[in-house]
């Protein structure tokens, strides 16, 4: 019985981190910035991909972005992130859209 008190104790600490893991990735909205001038953002792929270059710290793969078209709000998952190095707060990034319910 102990055994598997020990075996189940140790299964939650292995699993902590993944959970941990998914809090860390943040939302970043960007649908009250202005395309063009705040960021810019290339649509391909019909729109379910895309590079944004924008501003902003603290972005990381993983991470969503909320744009805004018109009166619709699109939701992308960055999939890779390039900072500049000046000024260090830029950034080029590929993103996949997240369809959200």
């Amino acid at each position: 019985m102990n055994l598997s008190f020990s075996f189940l104790n140790k299964l939650a600490l292995v699993s902590s981190p993944a959970k941990e893991l998914k809090q860390k990735n943040k939302i970043h909205d960007y649908s009250q910035q202005v395309c063009g001038s705040d960021y810019v953002f290339e649509r391909l792929n019909e729109g379910m991909i895309g590079y944004m270059t924008g501003i902003g710290k603290g972005i990381k793969p993983g991470d969503r972005i909320i744009l805004q078209e018109g009166y619709e709000s699109y939701q992308y998952q960055v999939e890779e992130i390039d900072y500049y190095s000046d000024p260090s707060d830029m950034w080029i990034a590929l993103l996949k859209q997240v369809l959200v319910d």
